[in-house]
């Protein structure tokens, strides 16, 4: 049956009795630190009744304050903990934007915020839109199942979920006074999301009222009728159970075993789930009469059921054996059917405390263990764990419903990422996707027409890495314009093979010689970048494999080649009189404490030289000077030429493993504006780049500022990235690396 929540004790005026509350609050958890608990429900009633002044209560007859009261006399009874309840207490305010999350930072600490932070993205999930209309019990739909994988991405910390329960819970037992409408849609949100939830979770209790509670709006007709029916037998099924508990309580003391029998409520939607799948009517359901026997021990149970066999014959087909198959949320119990006293059919259910305890709270029984030293954890506290990541795995009673089961996934990739569409659809992606793999998620022309994007009402980078719960709005233009970038790998804007292959596909109808241009020009403003203008097209082609120019330009264009490895090669072959006139012929010691990372010295010391600063990627040579040090330098580096002439060379080759960076120079012509210099070190600190020296040159023109950096880099690519981040910025005309130092 629905439990009727328990009244919070009044003052004379009707307020709530908070020191009362507070003491019936510390007599059920011992241990609890009653001033910050009464300090958070003396904050959550400030908030209230200042948005009571201001005409911003956020619902007629509901109080955010009374509300945070019932939920965290569940949280209490889930044995959470401190922080869970006050943020319990307080997650309504916060909600109803009466408090803000920093203030609860302040007052309470991170854990707290944390944990209402954790339960407003899962409030995202009430915002889901089914379609055209609600749907009946069993009936499947995707947009169902997203949100349950959804619920599953949102959850970090368990608490977070029973905070939400509870919240649900006090949702539903309050929805009687709402209008039909918003009546079934909260039914269907916790029957289909935070009923099963709970059931998962092993705890008992709550997931029999969530489910009572939604059938009395999604099944009025069949509710009333079984709850009448419930009422008039009540007396007399009460009166069957305490002889049956009578009988059983004296037989199992005869032969020594402690038992504590108790009556067992049938809940309304367990019957009604019952007479639908079995397509029987009231009177057939067997286990409206059933007791319960709790025992010390394992061994107990089996005997116990030994006893209840010797009384009363069994029916054949109705034992199970939980206990030795438990359910897969942990569920351990004995359950019989038995022809008992009068020839009434009689269910028997038979488990330890501990298990009963397990039962009714599930995870939480064990949540005392937490934060002692995990010495003492239970395995099957660590395993409740792991199920909240495997929640759409539902099966256990769910499976006796007709039609559901058919829908609940059994082999799910968890490794998904969720998000809303702003009309309430939830889209789901892997991990690290962007918004304009998002925009091609939803529909290729919406991918062929973005322009930018808004996470949560805010404009951010079509490169943004997106989170679950995020809402993503799409702003796309008139014509289809992909942007090649988003092809170049190192940049970030696309990470799923459907956004990559959509945008190589638009660009393969093109025209190909126009094709063919654009990927030339990708590949000189690549070179520019590094410092080069000019490199041997016939060395490229020979090293990546294509027969001609126009044939490597094409497949850049489209977005078939890493625009990035080409640079890489053309660098390493780039015309030598280019880079010769461009190198600074002085030579340098870098740190000699660098750990090694070149191969072929022969068991010499080295030191990177400072008029070339070669990078990993580049070919590179050694010069071995008096002292038996190795200098290395790029292959067409002047100074190595020059020390060939000698044989003072060796060959040398870059280990595989790299852990370290070099210093690169970098010059950034720009028209000079305030702010310029903050909005290029934001990018270098964003990519977490250590600058080494700034400095101004004289531009060309006299609106024109030149901006020398020293900066350390691991590889080309991050180079390349930088630069080309940089070059979006307003007002920036170019940047490229700068040979000379």
């Amino acid at each position: 049956m629905v439990k009727v929540k328990e009244e919070h004790p009044l003052s004379i005026d009707g307020t709530v009795d908070l020191e009362t509350w507070l003491c019936k609050l510390g007599e059920r958890s011992v241990g609890l630190n009653i001033a910050a608990i009464r300090k958070a429900c003396e904050l959550s009633e400030q908030a209230e009744e200042k948005a009571i002044a201001t005409n911003s209560v956020w619902a007629a007859g509901h109080s955010s304050y009374r509300i945070g009261l019932e939920m965290a006399e569940i949280i209490c009874e889930l044995r959470v903990g401190e922080a869970g309840i006050i943020a319990a207490i307080i997650y309504r305010a916060v909600r109803e934007n009466q408090i803000t999350l920093n203030h609860v930072r302040k007052n309470f600490g991170e854990e707290v915020a944390g944990l209402v932070e954790g339960v407003l993205k899962m409030a995202a999930i009430s915002n889901i839109q089914f379609g055209s209309r609600k749907p009946v019990l069993g009936e499947k739909n995707d947009q169902l199942e997203q949100a349950r994988r959804m619920l599953v991405s949102l959850v970090d910390d368990v608490r977070v979920a029973l905070i939400k329960l509870a919240e649900r819970t006090c949702a539903i037992r309050a929805i009687a006074k709402g209008n039909a409408k918003k009546q079934v849609s909260l039914a269907h949100e916790v029957f289909e999301i935070y009923a099963p939830l709970a059931h998962r979770l092993g705890i008992g209790h709550l997931k029999w009222e969530l489910e009572d509670l939604s059938l009395r709006y999604l099944e009025p007709l069949s509710y009333k009728r079984i709850a009448q029916q419930l009422d008039e037998k009540r007396t007399a099924r009460q009166d069957y159970i305490e002889a049956v508990i009578h009988e059983l309580d004296k037989k199992l003391r005869l032969v020594g075993i402690k038992v504590e029998p108790e009556g067992r409520a049938k809940h309304i939607y367990s019957i009604w789930r019952k007479m639908r799948r079995k397509g029987i009517s009231f009177s057939e359901v067997y286990d409206v009469r059933a007791v319960r026997l709790l025992v010390d021990e394992v061994d107990d149970c089996y005997r116990a059921l030994g006893v209840v066999h010797s009384l009363w014959r069994n029916i054949p087909h109705e034992f199970d054996d939980y206990i030795a198959n438990p359910k897969e949320n942990g569920y351990q119990s004995l359950h019989t059917a038995v022809i008992g006293p009068e020839g009434k059919v009689l269910e028997v259910q038979i488990r330890t405390r501990e298990m009963h305890r397990d039962a009714e709270f599930g995870v939480c029984s064990h949540w005392e263990y937490k934060g002692q030293g995990g010495t003492e954890r239970s395995n099957a506290y660590e395993e409740r764990i792991e199920w909240l990541r495997q929640i759409l795995e539902w099966q256990g009673e769910l499976e006796d419903v007709p039609g559901l089961a058919t829908e609940i996934l059994t082999d799910v990739n968890l490794d998904r990422i969720y998000m809303f569409t702003p009309e309430g659809h939830v889209v789901d992606m892997p991990p690290g996707a962007t918004p304009v793999d998002f925009a091609y998620r939803v529909h290729t022309e919406v991918g062929h027409t973005c322009r930018g994007a808004k996470i949560n009402g805010r404009v951010v980078p079509l490169n943004t890495v997106l989170r679950s719960g995020d809402q993503v709005e799409i702003i796309v233009g008139e014509e289809s314009a992909p942007r090649r970038e988003w092809l170049h790998e190192h940049l970030g804007y696309v990470t799923t093979a459907r956004a990559r292959a959509k945008i190589q596909a638009w660009f393969g109808h093109r025209e190909k010689k126009k094709n063919i241009a654009e990927g030339k020009k990708i590949i000189l403003d690549e070179l520019s970048h590094l410092g080069i203008d000019k490199f041997d097209v016939s060395e490229v082609l020979r090293k990546v494999q294509f027969s001609t120019a126009d044939e490597m330009y094409y497949a850049v264009a489209v977005g078939e080649v890493d625009v990035v490895e080409l640079a890489e090669v053309a660098a390493v072959h780039a015309d030598l009189d280019v880079r010769s006139a461009q190198l600074n012929l002085g030579l340098q010691e870098a740190d000699a404490s660098r750990p090694l990372l070149v191969s072929g010295l022969g068991g010499l010391d080295y030191v990177i030289s400072g008029c070339c600063n070669p990078l990993p990627g580049d070919s590179i040579v050694g010069v071995i000077d008096d002292d038996n040090k190795v200098h290395v330098h790029l292959q067409d580096c002047l100074q190595a030429l020059k020390a060939d002439v000698y044989g003072r060379i060796v060959r040398l080759d870059w280990e595989q493993a790299l852990n370290t960076t070099f210093p690169v120079t970098v010059d950034v012509l720009a028209h000079d504006r305030a702010g310029l210099l903050y909005d290029i070190t934001g990018i270098l600190m964003r990519q977490e780049t250590n600058v080494l020296s700034i400095h101004t040159l004289p531009g060309a023109q006299s609106n024109q500022v030149t901006l020398r950096m020293q900066i350390e880099v691991d590889q080309l690519t991050r180079l390349l990235r930088i630069m080309e981040m940089i070059e979006q910025l307003p007002n920036v005309i170019a940047a490229r690396r700068s040979i000379a130092s």
